[in-house]
């Protein structure tokens, strides 16, 4: 029986580049906490199912359902570490820019894994 010494990637590897911008002050320790929550967890199989995983996540990690919240930020004081809008997060800049970035960035992983041996 043949041994696949091919490690699967894990969650952490998306968060390697921050982004150059942010919506709010609250964002960047936001990244940071699902960086750290999903660190240890293989990358899943689909780009739907890392979408799946980073949202469920991210509405644990702010306590807020990301895409029914109409407002488009909330505050979160864990998330407060200084500054005018700390513990700000900016839900319209995870919907639209930040959980695309992750899962986009999931996709060029799973694209680069090889596939099975036939």
């Amino acid at each position: 029986m043949a041994h696949d010494d091919t490690a699967v990637p894990k969650m952490a590897a998306l968060f390697d580049a921050a982004p150059a911008r942010w919506g709010l002050r609250g964002d960047p320790h936001v990244w940071q906490a699902l960086r750290d929550a999903l660190s240890g967890t293989d990358l899943p199989a689909s780009a739907d199912a890392v979408a799946r995983l980073l949202r469920t996540t991210f509405d644990e990690l702010v306590e807020v359902d990301l895409f029914s919240e109409p407002a488009p930020h909330v505050y979160r004081e864990r998330y407060a570490h200084g500054g005018m809008s700390g513990g700000m997060v900016h839900l319209d800049t995870w919907r639209r820019t930040l959980l695309p970035l992750l899962v986009e960035r999931a996709e060029r992983l799973l694209e680069a894994r090889p596939g099975p041996v036939r």
